[in-house]
């Protein structure tokens, strides 16, 4: 695939999920799918990687990325921008706030023939965290 394909394919794949389309999402994980996110101890899989989606979505309905750079090299995708949304459902076991987030994220995307193999993503927990309420702000 291009490169220019390959950057399609992966912001589809943050749009799929930003309009909670988990449908759109499943076209473009490959079965043998894995992710490495903050805070997950160990990868997760492509049903583990869903529900990680589904929980995203429950807690922040309308969230959505924002990236301000978009960079292809071969079959690796990097995104780095914001991601922000309201929470209005359970996040971890914290109950909604109703609060605004937003706070950085950074991915790197496999994509090899057409479908996203691996994700590396890296989020800015501490500012969410603190945005909630949950964490005090930092000096």
């Amino acid at each position: 695939m291009s490169t220019a394909q390959n950057k399609a394919i992966a912001l589809e794949f943050y749009q799929a999920f930003d309009n909670g389309s988990v449908e759109q999402a499943k076209k473009i994980i490959a079965a043998n799918f894995i992710a490495h996110t903050t805070g997950a101890s160990q990868p997760l899989d492509f049903d583990g990687f869903i529900e990680y989606g589904l929980m995203m979505r429950n807690a922040f309905p309308d969230g959505k990325h924002t990236f301000a750079d978009v960079i292809v090299e071969n079959d690796k995708v990097v995104t780095r921008g914001t991601f922000s949304g309201t929470h209005a459902g359970e996040l971890l076991g914290f109950p909604p706030t109703g609060q605004q987030v937003e706070f950085a994220v950074m991915h790197i995307d496999q994509i090899v023939d057409g479908k996203v193999v691996e994700h590396w993503g890296q989020a800015d927990i501490m500012a969410l965290m603190q945005q909630l309420g949950i964490l005090p702000p930092s000096m």
